[in-house]
């Protein structure tokens, strides 16, 4: 077997090795400075999308938000009007009852006032026989035995039966004036009691009736916000001013349990009382023609007889 020695120089290859190997680190430093580079610029797009993505969230949160406060805002603004013309309502009722309160307490204190002056009058004149008896009789009365004695002097023994006589005479006459002022005390007294009799009513007198009496009940809504104006009216000739104040009450307190209908066809009696006055009114015929129309095209409630 042959041997050939062959001597290979690998210099070369060591260098151009060496270079690949310099290319291959700076292709490795250029792709990692390259990811870095991606990595960044990906980081800082997500970083604005985020950043666009807050701001239109914020935005729409913002003019959603304003749409509310704006939308409650002309709500608050109308309830505040609201409040306010129902304040001046309320006002204008308190001013109203308070003049009503001042009238009508005035008007019951004159009248109290003068039924304690009556009163006050009658009880002095009860108990004028009374004080007339305590003032003229009770000193004597308290004072008989000072009026009794005999009054006069006798000294001698002889004069004792008439001294007796006169004392006896004297008892007998004091007896006779008290026995007087009894009997016209006591007729006095009777008296007073029959013209106290024929003053005070008895409870026997006494009778219960039920009287029918018309009242007119009045409920409109007089604005917008259907605030409701209530009146009643009553026949004033027929009754007195306190009789008429507890119809109100009672009215008042009884309007929740009354109910409101429709009537099927216009009250004659009403047309027939609409139309006097239309035809004694001084107005055009075309006020009176628009005013009839408008009668007959107007709907109205009624309270439901009980």
């Amino acid at each position: 077997m042959a041997h050939i020695d062959c001597i290979l120089d690998t210099e070369p290859m060591a260098q151009e090795m060496s270079s690949i190997s310099n290319h291959i680190k700076g292709t490795t430093a250029a792709v990692v400075a390259m990811q870095t580079a991606v990595v960044l610029a990906e980081q800082k797009a997500a970083d604005q999308v985020c950043s666009n993505v807050n701001k239109g969230f914020y935005a729409m949160m913002r003019s959603q938000i304003s749409q509310k406060i704006a939308t409650l805002r002309s709500k608050v603004d109308s309830y505040l009007m609201q409040l306010n013309v129902q304040q001046k309502q309320l006002l204008a009722i308190r001013s109203r009852m308070e003049r009503d309160y001042n009238r009508i307490s005035g008007r019951y204190l004159k009248l109290f006032n003068g039924l304690n002056q009556n009163l006050r009058q009658r009880i002095f004149e009860l108990d004028k026989p009374t004080i007339d008896f305590a003032v003229r009789e009770l000193e004597r009365v308290s004072n008989r035995s000072k009026y009794l004695t005999a009054t006069v002097p006798l000294s001698q023994v002889e004069s004792l039966a008439d001294s007796q006589k006169i004392l006896a005479s004297n008892m007998k006459y004091r007896g006779a004036k008290v026995i007087e002022s009894m009997s016209r005390f006591l007729s006095t007294s009777l008296e007073q009691k029959k013209l106290t009799n024929k003053v005070l009513l008895a409870d026997s007198h006494a009778q219960t009736e039920s009287l029918a009496i018309p009242v007119l009940i009045s409920e409109c809504n007089f604005d917008k916000f259907n605030t409701k104006n209530l009146d009643i009216f009553i026949c004033e000739p027929l009754l007195s001013a306190p009789a008429q104040a507890a119809v109100r009450n009672t009215l008042g307190q009884q309007l929740d349990t009354l109910s409101w209908e429709k009537p099927s066809q216009t009250d004659q009696e009403v047309k027939s009382e609409f139309s006097k006055l239309l035809s004694a009114s001084s107005a055009s015929e075309r006020v009176k023609d628009t005013a009839l129309k408008l009668f007959e095209k107007n709907t109205f409630q009624t309270i439901k007889n009980q």
